[in-house]
């Protein structure tokens, strides 16, 4: 994954974290709100409810005392009156429930149950100014009524009336928008504002639990599939001198709740998308402004390491990019001032490098010359026969010495000017035939140990691109190394190979071998182990074999000889 790529990832990741995270607080934010408003709405509710009971108790208890100082109680007492004469009087005052009692709670008229008369109330009613809630027996069943006591004039008769806390109660409550009000009536009648309530049965837990709780309980209510049909609800038990009467129902639909949610859930959808989109493309700004001047520095980079050291970066900011920039564009000014004084070092130091092999090399062969020389000088002031033996003998000393000379000259003269290849199709199993071909006698002769030649080679041809007499030469410098370094007699193993990609070619011997600081100073021009020679062949080996962009190596151990080891590509600048 590319470093602009990761950005990319990065910026939209961060945007979609940061959006989402917003999203889930202010969602968060808005269920607590929502629910501390809906807690407060419903504690409201059941607070208006217990002042609306209140407040009909209180009227109630009017009505119920006119009733008492009625004429009509007087009669009813007196048992001048109808048995039902207290229907009419509950109609007056429009009450839903009102008996005449004797002192002793013995119904003497009742107007909503005509036939209890004589029965004994069963309402367990308490005299007193304030209203009660009781639990009314009735012919097609029970109800729950509010209760008001009051005597007649003289004490002779309890009036006893109430209302039903039905649907009327609950629309006379001032109900926000969004709540309801429920009302469950023991034993099992559950009604609101409208009347009888439908699926009753998915309140019950909560009606039950208020009733096995015996305190205030919350639930929450899903009428339908749909998540927006909930409703949250409180649920207030009412006593009534330590008998449930009821349940009082506070409910909240949940719906604009849910709605909002939906709503900020798709608006930090449509956001984190927008920003996301937004993310990619200032994410791809920044990368396009951070990366491209690094894919720049590392393209100068790649050529300075391939040789370019003048490569250099455009500046195209002030910031730290920029001076960035300004810093390798610096580096590789200071990398070319570098070199350039180095190559001039380097040039000192071969020139008196050469200089001083050259002196060391020539001098050997020129004492010889100089004693051979003064000795024809004394011969020839001596006298004239012995000057020719001297004269013989010394020219035969000048010739080897000045072949000696030609030999040193020519070395030094073939690794200056060493020419570039010219690449051509060659067999290199040819070629290593060729350049061994020429050491056959020396590997046989008479004046040296035995040298036994072991040579295997590939299976066909092995064509390259290179040039033959270039690296002719160098398998020659070889053959001789390995020759040189065998003056007891062994074994000259050479071996070539295919490779995937080009051809391998080794020369081994069973010689002296090589420490390993030897076999790390062996390409090194003027560094040779012989006693003789210039320290020029190993590194003429290398640079022909550098400039057919192979490589060479080698493999020694002191006692066990060498191996020298040659890879060379198939194709050069031409195609075989």
């Amino acid at each position: 994954m590319t470093f602009r790529t990761k950005l990319l990832l990065l910026t939209s990741l961060t945007v979609a974290g940061a959006v989402a995270l917003v999203t889930g607080a202010v969602a968060v934010s808005t269920r607590r709100a929502f629910e501390r408003l809906d807690v407060a709405r419903r504690e409201a509710l059941l607070e208006q409810f217990r002042r609306e009971l209140d407040a009909r108790g209180e009227e109630l208890s009017r009505r119920v005392e006119q009733i008492a100082s009625s004429a009509a109680i007087e009669q009813i007492t007196s048992g001048a009156a109808e048995y039902d004469r207290a229907q009419a009087e509950a109609q007056e005052q429009s009450l839903d429930f009102l008996d005449v009692l004797q002192p002793d709670l013995t119904i003497i008229s009742s107007a909503h149950w005509p036939a209890r008369f004589g029965y004994k109330n069963d309402w367990n009613i308490a005299t007193g100014t304030k209203s009660f809630l009781a639990r009314i027996t009735l012919p097609e069943g029970n109800a729950v009524a509010l209760i008001s006591v009051r005597s007649s004039p003289g004490g002779k008769a309890l009036v006893a009336g109430g209302r039903s806390l039905n649907a009327e109660l609950l629309k006379s409550l001032g109900i926000a928008p969004g709540m309801r009000a429920l009302l469950w009536r023991a034993p099992d009648d559950l009604i609101d504002a409208q009347g009888a309530v439908q699926h009753a049965d998915k309140l019950e837990p909560l009606i039950a639990q208020v009733k096995a709780s015996r305190h205030e309980s919350t639930a929450t209510v899903q009428w339908t599939k749909q998540r927006s049909s909930s409703e949250a609800f409180l649920g207030l038990p009412l006593f009534e001198r330590g008998q449930l009467m009821g349940v009082l129902l506070a409910g909240t639909s949940l719906r604009e709740e849910m709605d909002l949610e939906n709503a900020i859930l798709w608006i930090g959808i449509m956001v984190g998308g927008s920003g996301i989109a937004i993310g990619i493309l200032l994410g791809w700004w920044t990368t396009r402004r951070v990366t491209h001047p690094v894919e720049q520095l590392a393209a100068g980079a790649r050529s300075v390491a391939a040789g370019d050291w003048s490569a250099r970066v455009e500046v195209v900011s002030h910031d730290e990019i920029g001076e960035l920039a300004q810093a390798f564009n610096q580096m590789t000014q200071h990398l070319v001032e570098q070199r350039d004084r180095a190559i001039q070092a380097e040039r000192v130091a071969a020139w008196r490098e050469l200089a001083r092999r050259l002196a060391h090399e020539l001098k050997n062969p020129l004492f010889p010359l100089q004693i051979t020389i003064e000795n024809l000088q004394r011969a020839r002031e001596r006298s004239a026969e012995e000057f020719d033996e001297v004269f013989r003998e010394g020219t035969t000393t000048l010739l080897a010495e000045l072949s000696n000379l030609k030999t040193i000259v020519g070395r030094f003269s073939d690794f200056a000017k060493m020419p570039a290849p010219q690449f051509e199709r060659v067999d290199v199993n040819e070629l290593v035939r060729g350049a061994l071909k020429l050491y056959d006698a020396r590997l046989h002769a008479d004046d040296r140990a035995p040298t036994s030649l072991r040579l295997e080679l590939a299976d066909g041809e092995l064509p390259i691109a290179a040039d033959s007499d270039q690296l002719r030469r160098a398998l020659s410098n070889l053959v001789l190394n390995a020759m040189d370094a065998m003056p007891d007699g062994g074994t000259l193993h050479v071996v070539t190979a295919k490779m995937d990609d080009g051809v391998r070619i080794s020369v081994a011997d069973t010689g002296l071998g090589l420490t390993p600081e030897e076999c790390e100073r062996l390409f090194t021009p003027y560094y040779t182990t012989k006693h003789h020679g210039t320290g020029l062949g190993l590194a003429i080996v290398q640079s022909v074999v550098s400039d057919h962009h192979g490589k060479i190596s080698v493999v020694s151990e002191p006692g066990r000889g060498s191996t020298f080891i040659i890879e060379l590509p198939l194709k050069q600048g031409e195609q075989i």
